[in-house]
């Protein structure tokens, strides 16, 4: 049996896999014996590359996020796909609020400049985020949790969804465009994939203003980088802060010279915590798939 790793994973991570499977290996030089691919949404997974192994049985999402799976040809091919729904969402939320409240009162660009002995130049108010109004573009688990964190800030919480959630009490907002007119802070949650591909372009920026901030812990496909870049230089929006970006790791040169523009690298929902939940879901899922057991959190064809 051979077990395919296509994505990053830390060191301690891969050991265990290794010593759990001794001859599990982590390189496709028998693809013809490969059982088991892990990969994650962004890297996912094709139907030409499906074809490539014939002996697959089990596809591994390692983190909730299956955007690039092609779950159709999966079916097609009797090849099972799950993922680990639920075991990030806090740390996302939590990092969209750090994200929210660094680009707010600029806390890198403040950091910087103390440090580089420019304290009195850089003491100018800053906006605050309590009582602002907070847009979440999808209300999904990781959505809901960035709410209730925005509760206790005293922020006025809409939303945009495909539908409303009659569980939930904030206001529902049929619109993208119309969100982020009423938003002082329009804040990211929504899959990504062909259906919010630029969700966030050049209309929805200058709807979102020179006093709006944008922040994305959704995917960087989500959001037109250019367009975002030159509303950053051109000052049509006020900050953005993203943790993911179109054709990540490579930034465009451009952002490097945005103080308004904060960055960090896709590790949202990664704390220790997450990271071994995560790790326990895939290695549940390998166990079961070997011993001929049910399987969670499977993927089907909605």
């Amino acid at each position: 049996m051979e077990l395919l790793l296509l994505i990053e994973m830390a060191a301690p991570f891969v050991a265990d896999l290794q010593l759990r499977w001794p001859l599990a290996r982590l390189t496709p030089q028998h693809a013809d014996a490969v059982r088991i691919v892990i990969t994650n949404g962004s890297t996912g997974l094709s139907a030409q590359q499906m074809d490539a192994l014939p002996a697959l049985q089990l596809v591994c999402c390692y983190g909730a996020g299956y955007e690039n799976i092609d779950l159709q040809a999966a079916q097609q091919r009797g090849i099972t796909v799950t993922h680990a729904p639920g075991v990030n969402n806090a740390t996302v939320a939590d990092h969209a609020m750090a994200l929210m409240l660094s680009s707010a009162r600029a806390l890198p660009l403040l950091d910087r400049a103390v440090k580089a002995g420019q304290w009195l130049g850089h003491r100018t108010a800053r906006p605050a985020v309590h009582g602002k109004r907070l847009g979440i573009v999808g209300m999904g688990n990781i959505g809901a949790l960035i709410a209730r964190r925005a509760a206790g800030f005293d922020m006025e919480v809409a939303y945009h969804a495909r539908h409303p959630r009659p569980d939930i009490a904030y206001r529902y907002v049929g619109d993208v465009l119309e969100l982020a007119r009423d938003s002082d802070y329009l804040m990211l949650a929504c899959p990504g994939g062909p259906a919010t591909r630029h969700l966030v372009n050049k209309e929805v920026l200058d709807a979102l203003g020179p006093q709006g901030f944008l922040v994305n812990i959704a995917r960087g496909s989500v959001v037109d980088t250019t367009a975002l870049i030159e509303a950053l230089q051109q000052k049509r929006i006020a900050g953005a802060a993203l943790d993911v970006i179109e054709n990540e790791p490579a930034i465009p040169p451009e952002a490097a010279q945005l103080d308004t523009l904060i960055l960090t690298p896709h590790i949202s929902g990664r704390s220790p915590e997450a990271q071994q939940a995560q790790h326990d879901a895939l290695l549940y899922n390998i166990r079961a798939c070997l011993e001929g057991q049910p399987l969670r959190h499977v993927l089907t064809l909605s």
